[in-house]
């Protein structure tokens, strides 16, 4: 299913965070963070184990099975990962447990919960049905996380208390939207359909942060889409012949155009937030260019870089990624190294990677937050 090159954008130029090892600036305003608790609205990115909890697909997902989890837990959790992800990174840097999922009905809840589903979609099934794309993982949208959220509050708090609770939480409402997009590819429509869903799609995490902001919520992190012409499922799937489609590391510059595309309508929506909610911090989270700053500074961070496009548990093909043989098949490889890779498992990143990537987001986050760590 080849992109139709006519239809690119021109790419953005790509700015680069230089002064990421400096630092970090405190404003003469700013003061300690202090927050009780996190609330994580999204998809695989950060699902800490909901997916896996999910029935009937729940137990029989990769995500249940090693080699998920390997290398911190010793174990599968519903990461999506070799270890933790970054709201885990998130919350030890706030000294705060990691969060449990939802959906571990005995779990401890006292610092947070985490509703995000692996699989899931910013839109509604409904919605997505109209344009005839269909969610093959789950159907736990961002309106089911956000009726979760509800039934949360319902069971913790009264009114008056519940505002006290959540002025003192961290709202992450996202990474979310990035499953529109790959369902849409997958299923045949093109590039140019793919785009005339971005409005839709912000819109739909624009109102569900109104919604947590509505119920209570002081401090909402909203992130943008990754740079998804760098992950190894869509260089496998649209690799092109060529050399004018990559840019300087060798990332399809066409799909990374839609991330961008994507992350521009979401910052726009969120400046009208910010004009609707003048008493509430909102932060756009740079997930596009964190995930830049470490694939162009690979090499000093200790990846190798002759593997950097590659999937670490995979096979086959140019990028160590097979769509009909993933991770945690029977017989799928994992390297002997995941400290040396970006990609995990063609999709997802590594725990290193994603360590990396929330140092990054924390150090240009909470300045904003008018906070430091």
């Amino acid at each position: 299913m080849p992109i139709n090159k006519k239809s690119m954008l021109s790419l953005f130029q790509i700015f680069i965070i230089s002064c990421f090892l400096l630092p970090l600036a405190v404003s003469a305003h700013s003061k300690a963070c202090s927050f009780d608790a996190i609330y994580q609205l999204g998809d695989s990115i950060s699902d800490t184990g909901n997916l896996i909890r999910e029935a009937p697909i729940g137990t029989s997902t990769a995500f249940a099975r090693l080699p998920y989890g390997e290398t911190f837990f010793k174990k599968p959790t519903g990461r999506c990962s070799n270890g933790p992800l970054m709201v885990d990174f998130f919350a030890s840097a706030l000294h705060l447990p990691f969060l449990n999922p939802y959906l571990a009905r005995d779990a401890d809840f006292s610092h947070g919960v985490n509703f995000a589903v692996a699989g899931s979609t910013a839109l509604d099934t409904s919605s997505l049905a109209k344009n005839k794309i269909i969610p093959p993982v789950t159907n736990s949208s961002l309106s089911v996380q956000l009726g979760w959220f509800k039934d949360h509050l319902k069971s913790i708090c009264y009114t008056s208390k519940c505002a006290h609770k959540l002025e003192r939480a961290l709202f992450l409402v996202g990474e979310i939207g990035g499953n529109d997009y790959n369902y849409a590819f997958f299923q045949g429509k093109t590039i140019g359909e793919i785009q005339s869903y971005v409005p839709y799609i912000v819109q739909k995490i624009k109102d569900v942060a109104r919604k947590v902001i509505d119920h209570g919520a002081r401090t909402v992190v909203v992130p943008g889409n990754f740079p998804i012409g760098c992950m190894p499922i869509y260089l496998t799937a649209f690799r092109s012949d060529d050399p004018a489609a990559y840019d300087e590391l060798k990332c399809l510059k066409g799909l990374n155009d839609l991330a961008m595309i994507h992350n521009d309508n979401l910052q726009r929506a969120l400046k009208q937030l910010r004009k609707e909610y003048p008493d509430v911090t909102i932060v756009y989270a740079d997930y596009y260019t964190a995930l830049q700053w470490v694939l162009s500074h690979a090499s000093s961070l200790g990846f190798e870089e002759k593997s950097l496009q590659k999937a670490c548990c995979g096979t086959g093909g140019d990028y160590n990624f097979d769509l009909t043989k993933m991770c945690g098949a029977p017989g799928v490889p994992v390297c002997p190294d995941p400290e040396t890779r970006v990609s995990w498992d063609g999709i997802h990143l590594t725990e290193k990677a994603y360590k990396y990537m929330a140092d990054f987001l924390m150090h240009s986050i909470m300045p904003e937050i008018q906070c430091h760590i």
